[in-house]
């Protein structure tokens, strides 16, 4: 099986391959902001939230559910900030993914990724590791809505915790797009092979 990868491709391939997992498995997991209602342990994504408050009609009190799930619309997400947050996040994992499928692809069929094609492919992880980095640096301002206080004992606002904590989701998401921008795209421009000169 030909590869159109030079060594450092095949490495820049698994890379991608580990960013774009990163940053994906870490948009996903409702756990970029943890803190605690009702002495129930309550966690946020962008577009999820584990443990909600709900009506008890039998015994007409608000009791805490403790279960994950995503809001039941894009509107019902608690701010603004935190619906653009998963859009330009949701965007930014999208072209990981693509560049890491592309890259490993290219470990399997010959005259895919030329040089010229890994430093697109390069440029593409440096936009969709930006657009990642740009969704974690506005999810702070999503602080101050009414569920995130509720759940940081009404002491949280704007890159204020509060009672809260950052959870690891967050973390994982920022270095899948940290290692995309500067590993991944450094490596891109020398992930593809010379293409051969064929006279005609």
């Amino acid at each position: 099986m030909a590869s159109s990868l030079t060594c450092t491709g095949v490495i820049w391939a698994l890379l991608s391959l580990l960013c774009a997992a990163a940053s994906c498995v870490g948009f996903f997991m409702p756990y970029w902001l943890l803190g605690i209602q009702m002495d129930k342990p309550v966690s946020f994504g962008t577009f999820r939230r584990c443990s909600y408050p709900v009506r008890d009609e039998e015994s007409q009190t608000t009791v805490m559910l403790e279960q994950c799930g995503r809001y039941a619309s894009f509107h019902g997400i608690p701010s603004l900030e935190w619906r653009i947050c998963t859009v330009v996040t949701g965007v930014g994992c999208g072209l990981l993914l693509l560049v890491a499928l592309t890259a490993l692809m290219g470990c399997c069929i010959s005259d895919l990724i030329s040089r010229t094609i890994g430093r697109v492919a390069g440029g593409i992880q440096f936009v969709g590791g930006l657009l990642i980095g740009s969704g974690c640096a506005l999810y702070p301002l999503g602080w101050d809505s009414e569920e995130v206080q509720q759940t940081c004992n009404n002491s949280s606002s704007q890159f204020q915790l509060g009672s809260c904590q950052i959870g690891w989701a967050y973390y994982c998401t920022g270095a899948g797009a940290a290692g995309a921008m500067l590993l991944c795209t450094w490596l891109s421009c020398f992930a593809g092979k010379k293409q051969k000169q064929y006279p005609y």
